[in-house]
C-alpha cells in the first residue's frame, strides 16, 4: 500500500514539475491544493501565525516559479517545504532582531548549535546532502516516538510543554529523551566522518 502510495505522489509530482516546466500557472494551484495545508503547518508551528503562514506560502510559490526551471528537484514535496520553512525561519529571524525576545525557536536552535550551527556555514551542496543523509539514516534507526519528538522539536520548534502535553510526557522528560537522541546523533555523525 505505502509503495503504491508513494508511486501516485510521484507521479503528481511530475505532473506538477511538467507544468511548472511549461510556465504553466496550473502547477501553483495544484501545489496549493496538493500541499498547501502541510505547507501552512509548517509555518504556524514555527511563526505561530496564520496570516504569516498564507504570507509564506505565496512566497515560496513564487521562489517555485522562479527556480523551476532550471530547477529539478528530485523530490518536490520536500523541496517546497525547505524553502517554506526557510522562509519562516528568515521571518522569525526578523522579528527576533526587532523586538529581542526570546522563544522556543531559539532555544532548539541552541540545543542543536553544538551539532550543527545554526547559520550556513557548509560550503558545498555535496556536503549538505551527506549532512542531511546521514540525519534522516540516523533518525530511520530511531523509535518512532523517538523520532517524532526530534522532528517536532527541531524542525517544527514545538515547545517543551507542547511535546509533553502532545506526548503524555512530563517536560522534563521531553528534555531529558531529546539531550539523549542529540548526543546518539553526535556520536553517529562522527562515526560516519560527517563532523
Amino acid at each position: 500500500m505505502k509503495a503504491n502510495t508513494k508511486g501516485v505522489i510521484a507521479v503528481n509530482d511530475r505532473r506538477i514539475l511538467l507544468l511548472l516546466n511549461q510556465r504553466n500557472e496550473q502547477a501553483l494551484s495544484e501545489t496549493v491544493k496538493r500541499y498547501g495545508a502541510l505547507c501552512k503547518s509548517v509555518v504556524r508551528d514555527i511563526l505561530g501565525s496564520e496570516q504569516d503562514a498564507e504570507e509564506c506560502l505565496n512566497d515560496a510559490l513564487l521562489q517555485v516559479w522562479n527556480t523551476i526551471p532550471p530547477m529539478q528537484p528530485d523530490n518536490y514535496c520536500a523541496y517546497l517545504l525547505r524553502i517554506v520553512r526557510n522562509n519562516a525561519l528568515n521571518r522569525y529571524k526578523a522579528r527576533k532582531t526587532e523586538k529581542r525576545g526570546s522563544g522556543h525557536q531559539s532555544e532548539a536552535l541552541d540545543e542543536l548549535s553544538e551539532l550543527i550551527s545554526a547559520q550556513d556555514t557548509v560550503q558545498s551542496e555535496l556536503e549538505k546532502r551527506e549532512l542531511l543523509d546521514a540525519i534522516t539514516a540516523f533518525l530511520q534507526e530511531l523509535p518512532q516516538k523517538q523520532r517524532d519528538l526530534f522532528v517536532r522539536r527541531y524542525w517544527r520548534f514545538a515547545s517543551y510543554k507542547e511535546l509533553a502535553s502532545d506526548f503524555g510526557m512530563q517536560e522534563n522528560n521531553v528534555q531529558v529523551t531529546l539531550s539523549r537522541i542529540r548526543k546518539k546523533l553526535q556520536s553517529y555523525l562522527k562515526e560516519e566522518g560527517v563532523l
